[in-house]
């Protein structure tokens, strides 16, 4: 598989574009990308086959596809089976990473577990650097230890530490905190096994 020259980033809900827009510029160098956000997951899953079908009958050439979704609490095998069979059906000119490996796919898809909030809570320093205020001793704690497992969901859990630090008292904004997060963070040191994933199949592609 040769490098990647332009890497398209499927994605369902505008924040995550807005992380993804922030931190890949400083790990990609100059290769090129874009990031399509759906309007919600439903809206996604209603939508993406035609979207990759667009891709397969033109000339992706050089170009990789990442889709990513949240697991949202369904199962992680049948969401990602969901994933490939979409990808199958959309045309010969797709090959995803599960069935071609990793050498000589276009296109992988990526499971978010459980929500963007948990890559965040992978790299605490990040969010510290963001807002300085929250607690540094959070990864530390048993419910936060396991990024991906966070009870309650990740998305309530991560409001709740900011509001008691002071920020977002009337709920939390998640563009300007995905921005202000992805601006800071590091994939090395990120926990999170699903943003681990994530980073090694956007490696693969670069290298």
């Amino acid at each position: 598989m040769t490098a990647a020259r332009h890497l398209v980033f499927l994605v369902e809900e505008p924040s995550m574009e807005a992380f993804l827009r922030t931190m890949l510029p400083r790990y990609i160098g100059n290769h090129e990308f874009d990031v399509h956000a759906f309007q919600g997951k439903d809206g996604m899953l209603r939508r993406l086959e035609d979207r990759l079908r667009a891709y397969a009958s033109g000339a992706i050439g050089e170009s990789r596809i990442v889709v990513l979704v949240d697991r949202d609490g369904e199962d992680c095998h049948f969401l990602k089976e969901k994933l490939e069979a979409m990808a199958h059906r959309a045309g010969a000119g797709l090959r995803s990473r599960t069935h071609a490996g990793r050498r000589c796919w276009n296109i992988v898809n990526r499971i978010v577990i459980e929500e963007l909030e948990a890559w965040y809570f992978g790299d605490w320093p990040a969010v510290r650097r963001a807002y300085p205020r929250v607690p540094d001793d959070i990864p530390g704690k048993a419910k936060y230890r396991r990024p991906d497992a966070v009870d309650g969901g990740t998305w309530a859990a991560f409001e709740k530490i900011l509001k008691q630090s002071g920020y977002f008292l009337n709920g939390l904004r998640k563009i300007e905190a995905a921005r202000a997060i992805g601006a800071h963070t590091d994939p090395k040191r990120n926990k999170s096994p699903s943003f681990k994933a994530f980073y090694k199949a956007l490696r693969e592609a670069l290298e």
